[in-house]
């Protein structure tokens, strides 16, 4: 507001200035409310939507070659996995505790197996330890609602929470909109340890994907400023992120993906 010229004019100003200020508290409040219920009603739509999910046809679509060729570097799985190796062997993440969520499915998964013992620098035929291994550890699957505020049952982690969280394609598959995706990242931050670190992969500028034959499943685009402001925004201090551009030879048509992002972040 201009400087003001006299007692009158001040009154006055005032006034107006109150009203509108009032105005616009309860114009941000409906705002506010009118936002909740379209993402509360994004979220029960996507979950209708996800009833027709075919996790066979899913792991068909992304989990064989081209995206998932061992034999080449620039093929998306390979990539994945490459950073997670790198996450996890730079010494920060040795807490006996850790959650995954995301991917999953019936699938041969022998060659993810070889190609993790090759980049630890072990012999592929250590495999078959290395998933008797992980048979021991895996102790149970639990359910996370990752738009819940709790999204875990209170006893499902010790209560300090968790060192690592790895979570791979399902925020941005599972929200509506950016509000909700980075609501959701805080509800899941709440699964860690203070200092504890997030794992995170997920799509760039990818607005649906098929989860099955004619199953058109929207997701919400997401650049890395957005990634990186949500983050923020959530508690988050970045850590690393690499991304990766899908080369024309792995647009197969079953979703419009421009890149992958991989994150690395501690809880503040």
């Amino acid at each position: 507001m201009r400087a003001k010229e006299g007692a009158q004019q001040r009154t006055n100003r005032g006034v107006v200035g109150d009203s509108r200020e009032a105005g616009s508290s309860v114009l941000k409040k409906g705002q506010t409310s009118l936002k909740h219920n379209m993402g509360e009603a994004g979220v029960a739509a996507m979950a209708v939507t996800y009833q027709k999910f075919d996790p066979a046809a899913y792991l068909q679509y992304n989990y064989i070659p081209p995206r998932a060729d061992f034999e080449r570097k620039d093929s998306i799985v390979p990539w994945k996995l490459a950073c997670l190796h790198r996450a996890f062997t730079e010494g920060q993440q040795t807490g006996a505790e850790a959650v995954a969520e995301g991917e999953g499915g019936s699938l041969d998964w022998t060659p993810y197996i070889q190609y993790v013992c090759k980049l630890e620098g072990r012999s592929p035929s250590a495999w078959k330890e290395k998933a008797a291994r992980l048979r021991e550890v895996v102790s149970d699957v639990l359910p996370i609602d990752v738009h819940r505020a709790e999204p875990m049952a209170p006893d499902a982690l010790p209560s300090e929470g968790a060192d690592c969280l790895v979570s791979c394609f399902c925020l941005e598959s599972v929200s509506p909109d950016l509000d909700t995706f980075t609501k959701a990242l805080g509800h899941i931050s709440k699964l860690l340890r203070p200092g504890g670190h997030l794992l995170l992969i997920g799509a760039l500028q990818e607005s649906y994907y098929f989860g099955g034959p004619g199953v058109k499943i929207p997701v919400v685009p997401l650049n890395e400023a957005q990634v990186c402001a949500s983050l923020q925004e959530q508690g988050f201090s970045l850590i690393r992120l690499e991304v990766y551009t899908l080369n024309q030879d792995m647009k197969v048509g079953v979703d419009d993906v421009c890149g992958v992002f991989f994150v690395k972040a501690k809880k503040n």
